[in-house]
């Protein structure tokens, strides 16, 4: 096969596909967006969380997680923004380095929204190896004496 046709037949395969995608998105162009501010902050202390990625995903009427997804970072402020997140139901993960990973799903109903998101330290894991104050258990108690067993 001629390399110039396999050329021609690829830009044109190109275009049709580019050419799909806008019709595509053209009907999402006409849906309502929020404006989201995000404000990740520490939960000892309040202080602001500066560099943490805050990963937001479209979530599905299943509750499935969509294709695709929107990383942010916050800035010394501990805050970002992005605008133009389609009304419906958004999954958003906050991961910094020293913190838990922050999840939950928040459902994306007005033109703009405040989110704010606090921070805790990792927790000690339980070992089975380690000495642990052992429990105090209540005494047992007797049963009640029933009157069948009782002398006339």
């Amino acid at each position: 096969m001629n390399t110039k046709r396999i050329f021609v037949l690829a830009v044109a395969l190109a275009t049709l596909t580019i050419s799909g995608v806008a019709l595509g998105r053209q009907d999402s162009d006409n849906e309502p967006t929020c404006a989201i501010n995000f404000l990740v902050i520490k939960d000892d202390n309040g202080k602001p969380v500066r560099n943490a990625a805050v990963i937001m995903h479209a979530v599905n009427a299943k509750g499935k997680q969509e294709r695709g997804d929107m990383e942010l970072k916050t800035d010394p402020d501990g805050k970002t923004s992005f605008d133009g997140i389609p009304y419906g139901m958004l999954r958003v993960q906050v991961l910094a380095s020293g913190f838990q990973t922050f999840g939950d799903d928040y459902d994306i109903e007005k033109a703009k929204m405040e989110i704010t998101i606090r921070l805790k330290r990792p927790q000690g894991q339980y070992s089975i190896y380690d000495d642990h104050p052992k429990e105090s258990t209540p005494p047992k108690q007797n049963p009640p004496a029933s009157n069948q067993n009782k002398p006339n």
